[in-house]
């Protein structure tokens, strides 16, 4: 595989409503982002992902957009943005936009347009029907919504504020691959594109996602905007599997760097009503997902890594142990993921173990998934209680990861100085950015570390392209694998349980790399008695004889 500057990247993804307030709004803005540029380069990442920030209502935090070529003014101005690039680049870190390419909000100029009547020119850049099919929307209800003007119904996939873009009709296409060329002359160095698997639908044949139309859509766009640019692309993909992913990511085809796949990020849901009722965590299936996508691509395809973003929970709530063992599991996780082969991606307050929120009443929350989905699942089919979609909200809400970023243990955590758009999680007064930056032993630390050892002279070639080989698959405690890059060998293990798991690997050690649990290194040095404490996590280099 030819060797891209971004499989060597670490991205950080910035929510930039919940990030930093500069202007006392209680709205994160770009000015806020700015100020705390020195903190993410001392982090040691490459890239910004940055939520959108586009013009709009924000009927869907910003993935409504209703201009893609203006800032909304509660994020700042085009001066802001444009100063953000700038100074993001002393700072050595580029700023990949997120691109909604799926739908456009209902206030976009081209629907505004398209509204006026059946022959407007921009009629035909959306998709409308006489009669609705039986498609339902992924917010919950169905698909489809009656335009009382012009006596037809127009598709949304997502909330009806949201119409889909007809991708069928060429001129849609072309002017959104004029508008990301722009964003490229702006100065950004790549793209995140959402639901970007939905733009090849067939809708009378009831295809919505992996459409026959997709893959040569995103052939175009690639040639008109990303050829022969040292440009990297993410494609979030729900329905991606292994083969589906190569044909993304395999360099020959020239379509996207890679692809957030979402196989391990519902291996918890319940079969009939998803995320609103998890299942117990299985750490035998999370290690085979995780496992079946390390060793799918040889050549072909990247992998994009990541535990969290704003669409899921906090991981250490999640998987790992937010309560006594908060600090080690976190530092668990964050291990297993950055010793894989891939980009990995940090959502923001990961990197001080931020974790779920329970607010108790539900008009406390923003999400817009959340109030369609009580409405649909508790008031209408009745096919959960009041109490057990509260637990799902607790557990698997989006808002989990919106809740203001905790900076330090003043009012409002440091995010701002008004009110805060989303309330904060009441803990931020013992976990925030101030009290990590004074313990060399946070897990801010431990994020540094793996982000420099990925990047280390010494063992990047391994992290970044060796083999991947899962060991003890069936051991519903540990997870253990091995990279191997030439003659050098690299074995992660970790105690994913509040037990001491005591276990026999057939393998000779060189040195400890790192260890979660800094003062034992001497005694986890014989790998064929090996005692795991709760929650720890070790890196070894292993002996080439």
């Amino acid at each position: 595989m030819e060797k891209q500057w971004w499989h060597s990247a670490v991205v950080y993804q910035i929510y930039p409503r919940s990030f930093c307030d500069s202007s006392g709004d209680g709205n994160g803005d770009l000015r806020g982002i700015i100020s705390k540029l020195p903190y993410l380069e001392k982090l040691g990442i490459d890239l910004i992902w940055l939520s959108p920030v586009y013009l709009s209502p924000m009927k869907d935090n910003g993935y409504d957009i209703a201009d893609y070529q203006a800032i909304d003014p509660r994020f700042g101005s085009m001066a802001d943005m444009q100063t953000l690039i700038h100074t993001a680049k002393q700072h050595n870190i580029g700023i990949m936009m997120d691109l909604v390419l799926n739908h456009t909000s209902d206030q976009h100029q081209w629907f505004q347009q398209a509204k006026q009547s059946r022959d407007n020119p921009y009629r035909d850049y959306y998709i409308w029907r006489d009669q609705p099919n039986q498609i339902r929307s992924v917010f919950s209800g169905p698909a489809w919504q009656f335009d009382n003007t012009t006596k037809q119904y127009y598709f949304h996939l997502f909330a009806d504020a949201q119409p889909d873009l007809n991708w069928e009709n060429p001129k849609v296409a072309t002017e959104i691959q004029q508008m990301v060329s722009w964003w490229v002359e702006q100065g950004v160095a790549g793209f995140r594109l959402d639901v970007i698997d939905l733009i090849g639908k067939q809708i009378d044949q009831g295809i919505t996602e992996n459409g026959p139309r997709l893959h040569p859509l995103l052939q175009q766009m690639h040639q008109a905007c990303f050829a022969n640019k040292p440009l990297v692309t993410v494609g979030e993909t729900w329905g991606a599997t292994p083969e589906i992913a190569k044909l993304y990511s395999n360099p020959q085809r020239q379509e996207l760097s890679m692809v957030f796949q979402f196989e391990h990020a519902s291996i918890d849901w319940h079969p009939t009503h998803g995320k609103w009722q998890v299942q117990p965590f299985n750490l035998i299936k999370l290690k085979a997902v995780m496992s079946k996508w390390q060793t799918c691509f040889d050549g072909d395809g990247w992998n994009a890594l990541f535990w969290n973003n704003h669409d899921l929970p906090r991981i250490v709530s999640r998987w790992g142990n937010d309560g006594q063992y908060r600090e080690r599991s976190a530092k668990l996780l964050a291990t297993l993921l950055h010793g894989m082969q891939g980009t990995p991606y940090i959502y923001q307050g990961e990197e001080i173990a931020m974790t779920n929120v329970r607010f108790e009443d539900l008009d406390d929350y923003d999400d817009i998934e959340i109030k369609n989905s009580y409405q649909e699942k508790v008031l209408e089919q009745q096919s959960l209680s009041h109490q057990q979609f509260m637990q799902g909200v607790y557990s698997s809400a989006r808002d989990n990861a919106r809740t203001p970023m905790q900076w330090g243990n003043s009012v409002n955590a440091g995010f701002t100085q008004g009110k805060p758009w989303l309330a904060l999680n009441p803990n931020y007064s013992d976990i925030n950015v101030a009290n990590a930056l004074d313990r060399k032993d946070s897990v801010f630390y431990h994020y540094q570390e793996l982000i420099a050892l990925r990047k280390s002279a010494e063992y990047s070639d391994t992290l970044i392209y060796g083999d991947f080989a899962l060991l003890l698959a069936e051991h519903p405690q540990v997870f253990a694998y091995v990279r191997q890059h030439q003659q050098q060998r690299l074995l992660v293990v970790a105690n994913v349980s509040e037990q001491e798991q005591q276990i026999r690997l057939n393998l000779s050690v060189e040195k400890v790399v790192l260890n979660n649990l800094q003062q034992n290194d001497e005694l986890v040095s014989d790998l064929e008695a090996l005692r795991l404490a709760p929650y720890q996590a070790i890196v070894y280099a292993l002996s080439t004889r």
